[in-house]
């Protein structure tokens, strides 16, 4: 078990190399604070809302499992290395359990499920006239005007359809994805020469096709959306974030924002939440936009995440992504499962929003998958969220 000890004895202690993998990232992916620099994004002075308790959910429920086997949800929840786990029906908690003895007012870090809360934070904007999605990004940030950004609009850059060369194999130690963490403080640095600051990396990126065409995933695409919100609004993202979308939530906890060495938010991956305050986030979505009877985010940019473009779903299965999503699509930084209304909010190792208004179900899923990415652990799990849901209808009468 990593830092056990007074001191922990070196063996059992993380590294700025070792802090993602696994058996250290149980304890520093809920230790955001100890391991990298972070601001403080604020739940602001309100008292918290409240999430009622309801029955508990019969977890013994079975569902068959990529490898070929039947298994009962609970023993999907366990073998998928689940920190915490909740399910909220009609706003109303049925689970919540804490299989590795994670404090329910403990930060965990969410990984990529951060994309879609900045994706709603340029919803949000959007809506404001503070950024208009059909221009260019060079408009906010001129700085891209000499990079392979030059060009590509906002809502590209949201739908991860700009032309930007990035690759995202995060096994490939020379990928520009974990190049990008070198660069922010999140690994030993192997390169000198990489820029010292995470806005001039991505100023240096070039493009490798036309933009607006195909869907490829990159994180870098989101590290821009945060550039422009903060020059659009002349605000540090933390007080964004906070301001917009964090305090208005009712949260019982502060947001923790890892900052690279000049003080941006790493907006890829970045944000840390406690299980119960994103499950406020998901009911938020649920909710049409809507906490705590005030507006959060703009009905109509959750309206139109869930539909998607015209062609979003036929270059989304053009991109190859259609093998473990079936008719899927991504969406305004969500990603959008074929075959039914779905918000996905996923981040590597095992981050997971589910926002599924027709069954009126949020599912949030916090983990520490030993490798960034396991289909098996990931298709059980939705495999398990879709027993859940069917079970929760039915006990409604709605099915």
């Amino acid at each position: 078990m990593t830092m056990i000890g007074f001191p922990p004895h070196p063996a059992d202690r993380w590294s700025l190399a070792t802090w993602q993998n696994a058996p250290a990232n149980r304890w520093s992916f809920q230790h955001i604070r100890e391991v990298v620099p972070t601001a403080r994004v604020s739940r602001g002075t309100g008292a918290a809302a409240p999430l009622p308790q309801a029955t508990g959910l019969d977890d013994e429920q079975t569902v068959w499992r990529l490898e070929g086997r039947w298994s009962t949800v609970a023993q999907v929840i366990e073998d998928t290395y689940t920190d915490g786990f909740l399910v909220l029906h009609r706003g109303q908690v049925v689970t919540e359990r804490y299989p590795g003895g994670m404090p329910a007012d403990r930060p965990h870090i969410l990984m990529s499920v951060s994309k879609s809360v900045v994706g709603c934070l340029v919803g949000i904007l959007a809506d404001e006239g503070a950024i208009d999605v059909r221009a260019a990004v060079e408009v906010y940030v001129p700085e891209l005007a000499v990079s392979g950004y030059a060009g590509a609009t906002v809502q590209d850059v949201l739908d991860m359809r700009s032309g930007i060369s990035f690759s995202e194999t995060y096994l490939d130690p020379a990928a520009e994805v974990r190049l990008l963490e070198q660069v922010v403080g999140w690994a030993p640095r192997t390169v000198p020469e990489l820029p010292t600051s995470m806005y001039e990396y991505l100023s240096t990126l070039s493009a490798g096709r036309p933009h607006g065409a195909e869907f490829e995933y990159r994180s870098c695409e989101t590290d821009i959306l945060g550039w422009i919100c903060e020059r659009a609004t002349g605000t540090r993202l933390p007080d964004l974030l906070s301001a917009k979308i964090w305090s208005k939530l009712g949260c019982e906890q502060d947001m923790d924002a890892a900052v690279d060495p000049a003080g941006a938010v790493f907006a890829d991956g970045g944000l840390s939440a406690t299980l119960r305050d994103l499950g406020r986030f998901g009911q938020m979505l649920l909710d049409g936009g809507v906490a705590q009877g005030r507006p959060v985010v703009p009905a109509s940019w959750i309206a139109d995440s869930l539909a998607g473009a015209a062609d979003t779903r036929d270059v989304f299965a053009a991109s190859g992504n259609g093998t473990w999503l079936p008719g899927g699509g991504y969406r305004n930084q969500f990603w959008l499962p074929g075959g039914r209304e779905v918000l996905l909010c996923l981040g590597i190792h095992g981050q997971m929003v589910w926002v599924e208004p027709a069954r009126e179900l949020v599912v949030v899923k916090l983990s520490s998958w030993p490798l960034p990415q396991e289909p098996a652990f990931l298709l059980d799990t939705m495999a398990a969220i879709d027993m859940i849901g069917f079970q929760l209808t039915l006990a409604a009468g709605l099915v």
